[in-house]
Parts: structure tokens; C-alpha cells; sequence
């Protein structure tokens, strides 16, 4: 009998470790949170090599949240195609990196509320009209194989779209005043507004694609799931997260 009960003790502490997250049983562990490092106003470095932006921010309230000194929490720079494979490989614990929240996704990995509403937007060459109705005619890069060229040919069917390949391609033609426009997401456009005077991003959201901190499935995630949603719906009761993007020059449109 005394065997029976020590062994069912044992069963119960295995089922509590199974189902209660381990940043919830061990307060002083490390809260690893990935990030981007390059993609201003969301996050990049500052002159000083410091991490900035809004997911920065955000990634300093979770901790806080989540009762970490500053001492206690990560900030681990990823690139795209590393920000899932990080947190199926538990190297991450959270992932604040502009990851739009998708039924794909979901399938994978939890999500939280969102914390910023994406969605495409236009940059224009700041000497230009800056009336959307004149885009009509207008050249637009579009990244190609993008869900933006749908978005961009439903809103002005007769406007010549230009396929990029990239990013870069995509600033050289509008710098060089090869195209007039170029279609991609806010939190995108934003920045290169704020780096280069000669853009002009126009007040437009032509989608909607809500960014969320992403998190492992399990349960023995289910606090720290629980937690980070929690964080979230406080700091947009408290205008928190509103006021943040306001300050990093992100369109609440």
C-alpha cells in the first residue's frame, strides 16, 4: 500500500509538470523572446546598436508582465523562416516578430490577440500627387507571388503593376522614379518613410493582417498562453498599445 502511494504521488507531480507551464514553476528562468532586429518602427537598432520599436516595447511589457526584471528575459534577433522553427525547437518561448496571425499558422503555434493591425499600404516619391485616385494610372511594384497584387488590382484595377523581387529592387525603382509607387505592408512602408525624406507614405489600409506575439501549443503552455493574452488585452484597455504605435509612427487607420 505505502508503495501504491508513493508511486501515485510520483504520477501526480509528472501530470502537474505536464500541464503547468515551466516559466510558471520557475519564476527566475530566462523568458527567451524572439525578435526582428531590422525592420524600423517594429524593431531595429538605434546608432548605439540598441534594440528598438514597437515589438521592443511590447517585448519589455510581457516580461514585466510575466514578473521578469530586466535581468531575466532575452531578446533573440530571428530571421523570417527561423521565427516557427524557434519555437518548435525551444529556442524561443515567445515570438514578437512581425508575424501575421493566419488559419495556417494557427494550426502550429497559439496566438495572442493582436497587438497591431497591418495590412497593405502605398509609398509614394514625396514630389508626386499624393491623391490615392491618381493611382489609378500609376506604375506600382508589387512583390511578386503576393497576396498585395490582388489587393492592389481590386482597389485600382487599371494601374500597370510592376512585379519585384525583393525589397530593395522594389526602393530602387521608386527612388529612381521607374515606378511611382510601391505596394507592401504599413509596418514596412512606415519605416522607409521615417528613413528617407523623399518617400511619402499615404494614409491608406487596403487590408487587414493583425500581428500577435506567437506561442507554442501544449499544456504545459497553457499559463504562459494565458499570461501573454492577458498582457495584451490590458495594454489595449489602457491605450497603451495605441499610444506605442502613435509614438513609432504607425498607422492606426
Amino acid at each position: 500500500m505505502k508503495i501504491w502511494h508513493s508511486f501515485a504521488l510520483g504520477l501526480s507531480g509528472i501530470t502537474l509538470l505536464l500541464t503547468v507551464s515551466p516559466l510558471a514553476i520557475a519564476g527566475e528562468e530566462i523568458l527567451r523572446i524572439g525578435v526582428k532586429e531590422n525592420l524600423r518602427p517594429l524593431a531595429f537598432r538605434d546608432k548605439t546598436g540598441q534594440l528598438q520599436g514597437l515589438e521592443i516595447d511590447l517585448a519589455q511589457k510581457i516580461a514585466q508582465a510575466l514578473q521578469r526584471k530586466p535581468t531575466q528575459f532575452e531578446l533573440i534577433p530571428l530571421q523570417n523562416q527561423d521565427r516557427l522553427p524557434a519555437l518548435w525547437q525551444n529556442k524561443v518561448d515567445i515570438v514578437i516578430a512581425r508575424m501575421t496571425a493566419t488559419p495556417n499558422r494557427l494550426r502550429v503555434v497559439d496566438f495572442s490577440p493582436h497587438y497591431y493591425l497591418d495590412g497593405t499600404g502605398i509609398i509614394i516619391k514625396a514630389s508626386l500627387s499624393q491623391e490615392p485616385k491618381n493611382l489609378s494610372q500609376a506604375k506600382i511594384a508589387v512583390l511578386e507571388h503576393s497576396d498585395t497584387i490582388a489587393v492592389v488590382r481590386a482597389q485600382w484595377p487599371t494601374a500597370r503593376l510592376v512585379d519585384v523581387a525583393s525589397y530593395q529592387a522594389a526602393y530602387e525603382l521608386l527612388n529612381t522614379g521607374q515606378v511611382d509607387a510601391f505596394a507592401a505592408d504599413n509596418s514596412l512602408l512606415a519605416g522607409w518613410a521615417q528613413e528617407d525624406p523623399e518617400f511619402h507614405h499615404l494614409p491608406l489600409r487596403l487590408s487587414g493582417e493583425p500581428l500577435a506575439v506567437a506561442m507554442p501549443k501544449g499544456l504545459q503552455y497553457e499559463n504562459l498562453r494565458q499570461q501573454v493574452k492577458a498582457a495584451i488585452a490590458e495594454l489595449w484597455e489602457s491605450g497603451w498599445l495605441a499610444e506605442r504605435a502613435d509614438y513609432w509612427g504607425l498607422p492606426r487607420l
